[in-house]
């Protein structure tokens, strides 16, 4: 999902992976970053702990580009049914 965003807003996407326990040092915290799995855009943090809908984050890479928020996609049925 993110990748797909980062070259259609043409905006810079850094995947940060780590084992959890770095997670978890007094180092990390100190940073003010927020606990895994997170999503930032700038210095806002968008979601932390859990997921995130496309549409969700696209409409924030919008705000934060000054860019006017997508049209929500219409969904189907089987998109419906598994909560897409």
């Amino acid at each position: 999902m993110m990748p797909s965003l980062g070259v259609k807003y043409d905006i810079e996407i850094e995947p940060i992976s780590k084992p959890r326990a770095e997670y978890r040092t007094g180092e990390y915290l100190k940073q003010g970053l927020p606990k895994a799995p997170a999503i930032m855009v700038g210095n806002e943090i968008v979601i932390a702990g859990s997921d995130i809908s496309e549409d969700k984050l696209e409409a924030v890479i919008c705000r934060h580009l000054g860019l006017p928020a997508p049209e929500p996609q219409k969904k189907g049925f089987t998109d419906r049914l598994f909560n897409r």
